[in-house]
């Protein structure tokens, strides 16, 4: 009987590893996680992790890093020299599996940092496979055109071969060191049929967890479970710096209920490697905008993601190619991470992707500086409010979904909420209810 041309067909057709509906994301910079700087030392915070509230633990590279055309003293771990090899830097293949067995004893997931769309120069596979390179017009290797990533080169996945290389290299760490998924590098540079095939066959070995470096829906059919919310970040960073208001906001909340599939994950950051290294801590950042865009992203559609020391309120840019470490101490920010996480997983209105509750919006008499939105699924609500300026703003609350009885969810304080009823917050302020 022939398909009917007119049904819609699922627009996500893997399936989230059920532990992801309410998971967190940690980032660990192994190098400047600790001053040892290796797997065992990292070991030590997972306990510490597991009880911030996280779930699923993403280490960057882990493989040996090229020496030709370095950058800095110790290089950048995305320059791959050999994709089945453990960087000593950071200790031995069986440290990783120790790390990975102890993670998976306290219920965290872990995933590996994967770069698969270049090598180091150095990378045997140069020597072994030259065809399976890309070249430039005059026939030589190449970095990826008009970046300044000179200590790489870029692959030729063209090449059946080296896809199934590269396939086989990744199930190697899910089959023999059990790992659980991946956080790909630059993944919108790689074919899309080629993470297909890879979700595919890991998912044969047990069910994966995969992160893409990137943003586009075509990624979430079949191959990714979540893409980076880069445009959140910049758009946050944009309303703290004074050059755009929640008006811009809005666009990428729009975007992600249209454009995005229902069911993709899209993770929400103030921070992360790329942004500390090259742009800023996230006080440099986010300014007086850090707090309200941190109880944010907890608390939108998204998955939450910490990088290396925030919980610590890490006020460093930590220095890329060489060693360099945390302050490890108590900050605020961490006590913050706990309680949003902690909230994250008993509504089930704030969890992932399909789970979770659509935002609603709440329109408000001050939309270009005051976003209002409640999350809803069965009888669990969220009702979050941001007042994303330097001053404190009173606004009149539109024909929403808030009506109703509400409890604070920090200071556990009771109230109402009515159409048509004036509702104040501090400059840079924020409040979260959940339903009474």
């Amino acid at each position: 009987m022939t398909a009917n041309p007119y049904a819609p067909r699922p627009d996500v057709e893997l399936t989230h590893p059920e532990w992801s509906r309410s998971a967190t994301i940690y980032q660990i910079n192994q190098r400047h996680f600790t001053p040892e700087g290796t797997f065992r030392a990292a070991e030590a915070h997972l306990p510490r992790l597991r009880d911030l509230g996280i779930d699923i633990v993403w280490i960057m590279p882990v493989h040996p890093i090229g020496e030709l055309n370095r950058k800095g003293v110790l290089g950048s771990p995305y320059a791959v020299k050999d994709y089945l090899g453990v960087n000593p830097e950071f200790g031995t293949l069986e440290d990783l599996r120790h790390f990975v067995d102890t993670a998976h004893a306290l219920g965290l997931r872990v995933i590996l940092d994967w770069v698969a769309n270049h090598t180091a120069w150095d990378n045997p596979l140069v020597e072994e496979h030259p065809d399976w390179y890309a070249r430039d017009w005059k026939g030589d290797l190449r970095p990826t055109p008009w970046w300044d990533w000179d200590d790489i080169i870029d692959l030729d996945y063209d090449n059946p071969e080296l896809r199934r290389y590269m396939t086989e290299a990744m199930k190697f760490w899910v089959r023999d060191v059990d790992v659980d998924g991946f956080r790909c590098d630059v993944a919108g540079f790689v074919p899309v049929d080629f993470w297909d095939n890879v979700r595919r066959e890991l998912d044969e070995i047990k069910p994966v967890f995969m992160l893409a470096e990137w943003e586009s829906r075509d990624l979430h059919v079949r191959a990714f479970d979540m893409t980076y919310g880069w445009s959140w970040n910049e758009t946050l960073h944009k309303i703290a710096h004074g050059k755009a208001d929640v008006e811009a906001l809005k666009v990428y909340y729009a975007w992600n209920d249209r454009f995005y599939q229902r069911d993709a994950y899209r993770m929400l950051f103030v921070s992360n490697h790329d942004k500390n290294a090259w742009e800023g801590t996230e006080y440099e950042q986010f300014g007086d905008a850090l707090l309200p865009s941190i109880v944010l992203s907890v608390v939108s559609e998204g998955m939450p993601l910490v990088y290396n020391g925030q919980e610590a309120g890490s006020d460093k840019r930590l220095v890329f190619f060489d060693k360099d470490e945390i302050d490890w101490r108590e900050d605020d920010q961490g006590e913050l991470y706990r309680q949003l996480f902690a909230l994250k997983k008993a509504h089930p209105a704030l969890w992932n992707g399909a789970a979770g509750g659509r935002m609603v919006r709440v329109p408000n008499s001050a939309e270009a500086s005051v976003l209002s939105f409640v999350r809803a699924v069965g009888d669990d609500r969220v009702f979050g409010a941001f007042n994303f300026s330097d001053e404190d703003r009173t606004v009149t609350l539109g024909d929403g979904p808030q009506v109703g009885a509400w409890r604070d969810a920090f200071t556990g304080e009771t109230l109402e909420l009515e159409q048509g009823q004036e509702y104040s917050l501090p400059a840079w302020g924020y409040q979260v209810l959940v339903g009474a």
